[in-house]
């Protein structure tokens, strides 16, 4: 099923256009009332949580299966509107606990979004997400 066999793996680059009004409504779902923030200016520290990149050798599994375990960012410098940031995923590693309901499989993932134009890294986060 998933296994290390997935470390080292990584996703096709994909791009994505930072829009203010998504920004705003960003912020707006997540209460958060900074006015960089609602003005669609910056985007909010989780935003990133919006570009969507599957996780490497897991696509193929119904998501049903599928809990989100933990999320974390380190940032360069903030998301502004109007950006392109290319996103890669990259499985990074892969291991199993026992839960109540018995085995679990956690795959750990990060992720890096760089300027679309010039290269320059922009953010770094890291996911866990589990399979049951």
């Amino acid at each position: 099923m998933v296994d290390r066999s997935l470390v080292g793996q990584r996703s096709e680059p994909v791009t994505f256009e930072v829009e203010r009004g998504a920004i705003r409504r960003f912020a707006e779902a997540i209460g958060d009332p900074c006015p960089a923030f609602q003005r669609g200016e910056i985007a909010p520290p989780t935003f990133p949580t919006t570009f969507r990149v599957p996780v490497p050798g897991l696509e193929a599994l119904d998501p049903a299966r599928f809990l989100h375990g933990e999320e974390e960012y380190e940032y360069v410098r903030p998301i502004r509107a109007g950006e392109r940031i290319t996103v890669v995923r990259e499985v990074v590693d892969v291991y199993e606990k026992q839960g109540r309901l018995g085995r679990m499989t956690f795959v750990v993932s990060q992720v890096e979004g760089r300027d679309a134009d010039t290269g320059e890294l922009v953010y770094r986060g890291r996911t866990i997400t589990i399979v049951r």
